[in-house]
């Protein structure tokens, strides 16, 4: 829930004697009536823009009168009875608790839904609207089915008792505005007043997201409650027939009378005999056939008595054509005071065709008997045996770790498989006490006839309750039948006021539950990573803190390194030098000519700027990270519980490669710090003075610190200035004032780099978190509720000695900084946080200083226009280039005003002899279009000066469309260099779907710099980057001289806006030659398991009858990999494709490609990659495959091109083969050796592989079970022994199973790596041993492995991955195959 949005009003406040400001939020004197600027807001209506009021005693004498006056503002269908604080939680009941400034929620009941107020706030005028008119919709069915579920396009409205009026609406955007809106408009459809709708079973539909629930029909209704009838939506809307039931074609004759079919029926339900097994509830039933199924239908007479204890009811029902009936369910609608019911038999008879069915039930439908059910189904009998078995699924619903994560709301679940639907279902009686609380897993059965392989949920929740949002984990269904478990990942909100506002999520099934299990722990680790990289900005000093040790990292001046170092322990302090993603370089602070690095697998210090001082920072979910050589992916740092570096030989039980990271300097006075309470929430300030754990983390969300003495600090809301967090009189909340309430002790925790905050005030008391986020003193448990996990916004300084921190204190640069995060970055440094030139521009406004050589003053006159957006300056020199820099002041609204000459004092840095400047601004501000005059730099020494007249609009809607212009400098008239006009044509390819919507961005270079990341923003063309078009724009700036290459960026939010761009041609004029860049692929792309949003293309020598390549900047080892893809349907893949690579020396290990979910290998096209192969040698053979991930991963590989980029020697591979579990030989990995031009190649061989399963009880596993066989020319690689060639039932108890798996020849066997994935029920295994036998051209080859051993994680060693030597080799019919690598 967003925080009340900020105004421009300024507040009358008193003035004491002194001249200080005296806060009117504590002051107890009486004060003059002054007016209140109020915004108030439609309670659910994120579309509503608000209504501003100014409230006065003159304006409003009374409550009420203001009520009657937002009536007539805010659209309500019974006006404003209601104004409610922005989350509901207080009710403003009289005009004096309106606070000036402040928003408020209206309502016309005691209910109130939450709105995200900053995108209310926001919502654009409808002439400010920037969507063009021929904006297009991607069709794609990938993305479709990844989607959340959408409100049907025509939607069918009954009448509350009478299904004979109904009418037929369109969903369309202008009577979906609102629910109330909604309303509004049935009423005038239906001509009657609607106040509320139902499903058509009888469910309240309370919201315009819950009516996805009602199946395309909702019942229309006033006040009066529900009115069962037959709202028979078959004869009006045609439902298409369930997925997966039949894929029979009919013939274009036969349609017309298919759909006008329909049936009689007559159904008969016996109630049983039993005390009280009669109903007061009403009944329904609904029937499932091979075409469709029919909608609920609600079985009811005219004397009000059915379905009581032993009588039998007759009823008719007409139906469309359903074909071949195969299922029913039948259920109630837990109604009146008797509602619960035992039904004995159902019997139904088709009229038409004359078949009878008969189903005995014998069962209770109660929510206080049996399993609670109160909807039950039931399979048509065949010859007296049901046609599918019941089914009792096991649901699990994981609901996720966030603060205030869990729901008091009615939770339902429908199931959707090959053979139907299970129906919506509530989801209310749980093997836990309270169901869906934070953090927790709560465990349902659903019984419904089977539905044969799942394939999607539809789960949502009805809003009702307070607290009502949900964020949703994951959904797990577990089929008994089959044993086959479906996971249904979410991980979003499920909330009218979070994330898209949706409560239902239609969610797709990963039938692999060891794939999902590892995307699932991929996703946290980059959700870890996103909090945690503001760490490695570079200038920050770490610790490195081991949990095994229990010391810190140090590096001695003899090079040595351990992990048994102090707090304090000067040579156990590292600064960051180096960042590029997650790859750093970490210097001693003590020592700065030794960094820490890894050299051959050892820990040690070396030289600052080797190879092996770059070190790659992988976070884990549990907030820890590893330390990994960038040159040798594998190696870590480690040390044993000696503290003492690690080599390869010490045993990993007694290693310890995780670290906890600590930032040096986090609570320095002045500090503008976020306390994140996970990883995507913080600690806020609300506007009723309450905290919460559940803030975005944003500048709503921002804390300064005032440092009191040390280790006891102040925390004041940057957002709200003067306002504390305080513990006061049982209370934790955000209205302290600065007195010792406010005081607070830091506690760190070593084990996770997070703080607790302990009032100095009364010890033992720290600021702790309900379940529902809700701030609360609490006693310090060691639990997660006390941890905060601080991230600095901006740093802080050291006090000056003897003083104390006081609240005024180091304000005056947070305004500034918060504009230099929104800046957008430049190709020179795209890090998201200030630069250190930005960090010293800020220092020399601040302070006073002796001048320096870096030292400039810029003068910057504006024109007529001005302009409130953040202006940027680039200064370029023969040596270097300074940028980022930001023309801020404390005071930005005054900058920047029309005929204004704004100065600014800056430094430059050691760049050589200036030659041009850049100048521009973000676009961002009520007023971005901006005129500018002129530049003025003027050396603060030796006085020199450079001016640069531009008289330029830098604007979106003016000149050339750009907001950023290069001005070059003038030398007696002349500029040094011209300004160019470089045209820019811009290729969009003809693929299906290349086309984007997508901001793209340019960066031209050259031998004389950049042009700077300019936006293609006018295109000659009227909607841009269209499949098969050319768009032409104009990038104007200063002589780049020869262009070398241009940086391509396109930052996509979903996959449907992803572009597919041909080439690119730059031209400085049309008399001369053009520079073609070659693309090719698709932005944003997936590299070695990356998404890269950017590339950067080289110039191409276009040449008669040559096929252009794609050329890049070699290294030394670097090979090109053209992977092509089978030209039939259904050859692609959505896997996750890797290659490793043999050579004499070395293997590659595994190379991830990239995925087919990211554009890559489709049917018919050529992917290419860059891999680098340095030091493995002569290179032997290549081993590809994939994970067999996502909805299809088979995959037909045709043929694999190998391209050395240094010597141009050319391997071409042909595959010509699946690669499936389910086709050819079932394997999802080939391998292919070199063959080379006078030298003869490896075969590939068949190793038959015999899996000898003991004879000790439980020896069996249900396990997945791998293997990889290695001897002198390498290793198979680790393969899955999926298919058996001799049982249909793998590894059994005293069992023998024969696999076969094909390689290249690996010369003589010596040892088998053998292991299983420890899932399903009892997946322990006792393995006997493994026989490998072989043929090749000089002998037969048959290699015994003994084990006698069991693998398994609760007994023997509790290993589950054994290393098994040949114990002997037995020859037949030749010699025993053994040929050295």
């Amino acid at each position: 829930m967003s925080d009340t949005p900020s105004t421009s009003f300024s507040m009358i406040q008193p003035i004491l004697s002194e001249g200080q400001i005296l806060s009117s939020r504590h002051v107890s004197v009486t004060h003059p009536v002054v007016a209140k600027r109020i915004s108030f807001y439609k309670s659910g209506d994120p579309q509503f823009g608000g209504v501003r009021v100014v409230v006065n005693p003159r304006s409003f004498k009374t409550f009420d009168a203001l009520l009657d006056n937002l009536s007539r503002k805010v659209p309500l269908p019974f006006g404003v009875r209601n104004i409610s604080t922005p989350r509901g939680r207080h009710c403003i009941t009289s005009l004096e608790e309106l606070e000036d400034g402040e928003s408020y929620l209206c309502s016309h009941g005691k209910k109130v839904q939450p709105v995200d107020l900053d995108k209310a706030s926001r919502r654009p005028k409808p002439w400010l609207s920037s969507r063009t008119l021929s904006a297009h919709v991607h069709h794609h069915p990938v993305i479709a089915a990844a989607s959340t579920l959408r409100p049907p396009r025509r939607l069918m409205v009954f009448r509350n008792g009478d299904p004979g009026t109904r009418r037929t609406i369109v969903l369309s955007k202008r009577v979906t505005q609102s629910f109330e809106g909604f309303l509004q408009h049935l009423t005038g459809v239906m001509r009657f007043s609607v106040v509320k709708l139902y499903a058509t079973d009888g469910r309240k539909v309370p919201s315009l997201q819950a009516v996805i629930l009602s199946s395309g029909a909702v019942v229309a209704a006033g006040r009066e409650p529900f009115k069962p009838g037959n709202y028979d939506t078959q004869k009006y809307l045609l439902p298409a027939k369930l997925p997966g039931i039949s894929h029979r074609v009919y013939r274009k004759g036969n349609a017309k009378s298919e759909s006008r079919k329909s049936d009689n029926w007559r159904v008969s339900i016996i109630t049983s005999d039993l005390p009280n097994a009669g109903t007061t509830s009403q009944i329904y039933i609904v029937l499932y056939g091979q075409l469709r199924s029919s909608a609920p239908i609600y079985l009811y007479g005219t004397d009000g008595a059915q379905f009581q204890d032993g009588h039998e009811d007759n009823f008719t029902i007409k139906i469309g054509d359903i074909g071949t009936l195969f299922k029913i369910r039948i259920g109630h609608t837990n109604s009146g005071h008797s509602p619960s019911w035992h039904c004995k038999e159902i019997k139904l008879q088709n009229m038409n065709s004359g078949k009878q069915f008969y189903i005995p039930v014998q069962r209770w439908l109660a929510q206080d008997q049996e399993d609670g059910e109160i909807c039950r189904e039931f399979p048509v009998l065949n010859k007296g045996q049901a046609i599918l078995p019941v089914t009792v699924y096991e649901i699990y619903v994981a609901t996720g770790e966030l603060w205030n994560a869990g729901t008091v709301a009615n939770v339902y679940i429908s199931i959707y498989g090959e053979k139907g639907d299970t129906g919506s279902r509530q989801l209310f009686r749980s093997t836990s006490t309270c169901n869906f609380l934070r953090g927790q897993t709560d465990t349902f059965f659903l019984e419904a006839v089977h539905l044969g392989d799942l394939y999607k949920i539809v789960i949502g929740h009805d809003g009702l309750g307070p607290g009502n949002g949900w964020f949703l984990e994951d959904v797990v269904v577990k089929d008994p039948t089959t044993s086959h478990e479906y996971t249904f990942f979410c991980h979003r909100w499920l909330d009218q006021g979070e994330d898209d506002g949706k409560i239902v999520r239609e969610l797709y099934a990963r039938d692999n539950s060891i794939i999902s299990a590892r995307q699932k722990l991929e996703y946290k680790r980059k959700e870890t990573w996103a909090a945690e990289r503001w760490k490695f900005m570079k200038g920050n000093t770490l610790q490195f803190y081991n949990r095994l040790t229990g010391g810190f990292v140090r590096l001695h001046p003899d090079g040595r390194v351990d992990a048994s170092g102090e707090k304090t322990d000067k040579y156990g302090f590292f600064d960051v030098i180096f960042n590029k993603g997650n790859t750093c370089i970490f210097q001693s602070h003590e020592m700065r000519h030794l960094s820490l690095a890894l050299d051959n697998g050892l820990v040690t210090g070396m030289a600052s700027g080797a190879a092996a001082t770059e070190l790659r920072v992988l976070y884990q979910p549990n907030r820890c990270a590893l330390l990994q050589s960038a040159r040798v992916p594998g190696d870590m740092v480690s040390f044993d519980h000696h503290t003492k570096t690690a080599d390869q030989s010490t045993g990993f039980a007694d290693l310890s490669k995780e670290f906890v990271i600590f930032v040096k300097g986090v609570f320095l006075n002045s500090a503008v710090i976020l306390l994140a309470t996970s990883l995507c929430q913080a600690l806020c300030l609300q506007p009723d003075g309450s905290c919460t754990g559940v803030g975005n983390q944003s500048e709503k969300s921002y804390w300064r610190v005032h440092k009191i003495s040390s280790g006891i600090c102040m925390f004041e809301s940057v957002k709200s200035a003067r306002m504390y967090l305080r513990i006061k009189d049982g209370q934790c909340d955000g209205t302290g004032t600065g007195d010792v309430d406010c005081h607070f002790k830091i506690k760190k925790n070593l084990e996770n780099a997070s703080i607790s905050l302990e009032s100095a005030r009364s010890p033992g008391l720290f600021v702790g978190l309900w379940s529902d986020g809700q701030t609360r003193p609490v006693v310090y448990t060691k639990d997660e509720n006390v941890c905060f996990y601080p991230q600095v916004i901006q740093f802080g300084r050291e006090n000056p000695a003897g003083m104390s921190a006081t609240p005024n204190q180091g304000e005056e640069n947070t305004s500034e900084l918060l504009k230099q995060k929104e800046t957008p970055p430049a190709p020179e440094d795209r890090t998201f946080f200030p630069s250190s030139t930005t960090k010293e521009i800020r220092h020399s406004q601040s302070s006073e200083h002796p001048l320096s050589e870096d030292e400039w003053k810029v003068l910057v006159l504006t024109g007529n226009i001005g302009t409130q957006a953040n202006v940027t300056l680039w200064v370029y020199g023969d040596e270097g280039v300074t940028g980022p820099i930001s023309l801020s002041k404390d005071s930005p609204e005054q900058l920047f005003l029309p005929r204004q000459e704004d100065e600014f004092q800056v430094q430059v840095g050691s760049i050589g002899k200036i030659y041009k400047i850049r100048i521009g601004h973000d676009g961002t501000s009520e007023q971005p279009e901006w005129n500018l005059q002129k530049v003025t730099m003027q050396h603060m020494k030796s006085k020199k000066i450079l001016d640069f007249v531009t008289n330029a609009w830098l604007s979106r809607m003016q000149a050339d469309g750009d907001i950023v212009c290069e001005l070059p400098v003038v030398k007696e008239g002349e500029a040094i260099f011209p300004l160019v006009k470089y045209q820019v044509d811009v290729y969009t390819g003809q693929l299906k779907q290349a086309e984007t919507e997508s901001e793209v961005l340019l960066c031209l270079y050259g031998d004389r710099g950049d042009s700077g990341l300019r936006q293609l923003h006018k295109s000659n063309m009227p909607v841009k980057f269209q499949r098969g078009q050319i768009d032409k724009f104009q990038v104007t700036a200063v002589s780049l001289g020869k262009l070398q290459k241009v940086l391509l960026r396109c930052e996509a939010s979903d996959k449907s806006q992803y572009w597919y761009c041909e080439k690119i041609v730059v031209r400085e004029s049309p008399a001369t030659a053009e520079s073609i860049f070659i693309c090719e692929r698709w932005l944003p792309f997936m590299s070695q398991g990356i998404i890269h949003s950017e590339i950067e293309l080289y110039p191409q020598e276009m040449q008669i009858n040559h096929q252009p390549k794609i050329q890049e900047e070699a290294n030394e080892g670097d090979w090109k990999v053209t992977i092509v893809t089978g030209d039939f349907e259904n050859a692609g893949t959505t896997a996750t494709v890797s290659v490793y690579v043999y050579g004499e020396t070395k293997c590659s290990g595994p190379i991830i490609l990239g995925s087919g979910k990211h554009h890559l290998f489709n049917p018919n096209t050529a992917d290419i990659f860059k891999i680098n192969l340095k030091d493995i040698g002569e290179i032997y053979k290549i081993r590809i495959g994939h994970d067999n991930g996502g909805k299809d991963p088979r995959w037909y590989l045709e043929e694999i091109r190998l391209e050395n980029m240094g010597t141009c020697e050319l391997f071409c591979l042909i595959v010509d083969s699946w690669i499936a579990e389910n086709d050819s030989d079932g394997d999802t990995w080939k391998e292919m050796p070199i063959v080379r031009a006078g030298k003869e190649s490896l075969p590939v061989v068949v190793y038959e592989i015999h899996i000898h399963t003991g004879t000790k009880p439980d020896a069996e596993t249900e396990s997945n079970v791998f293997i990889n066989l290695i001897g002198t020319r390498g290793d198979s690689g680790k393969r899955n022994l999926h298919q058996s060639k001799n049982n249909k039932v793998k590894f059994l108890r005293g069992q023998v199973d024969i696999f076969s798996i094909k390689a290249v020849s690996l010369g003589k066997l010596k040892k088998v790596l053998i292991s299983h994935d420890g899932t399903g029920p009892g997946n322990g295994w006792f393995l006997e041993s493994v026989v490998v036998k072989s043929e090749e051209e000089d002998g037969i080859q048959e290699v015994l492995f003994p084990c006698d051993r069991w693998l398994d994680e609760y007994r023997d060693d509790g290993q589950t991955e054994l290393e098994l030597c040949a114990e002997d080799s037995h020859s037949g019919g030749g010699e025993t195959g053994s040929v050295a690598s």
